[in-house]
């Protein structure tokens, strides 16, 4: 995978990126993302499998949805 990263503004980044695993894939590939500045903290953003909360997020989620349907009467 080739990474570049150009900043084309003082408030933009252009991030592109090719991968190019034949073994996976029949060609190489590209894309392309415009990232703007933040004026606030960026955090990551991740999978994490003792994230408990996200249990929680889900499960609330769900009786919400429940709530939500027409009782069967």
């Amino acid at each position: 995978m080739i990474e570049r990263f150009t900043l084309t503004s003082a408030d933009t980044l252009l991030y592109q990126f090719t991968v190019d695993d034949l073994s996976v894939y029949t060609k190489p590939w590209h894309a392309e993302y415009m990232l703007k500045r933040i004026r606030r903290p960026a955090y990551e953003y991740a999978c994490h499998e003792a994230n408990h909360a996200l249990v929680h997020v889900l499960l609330a989620a769900r009786l919400g949805k429940q709530e939500m349907k027409p009782s069967a009467q």
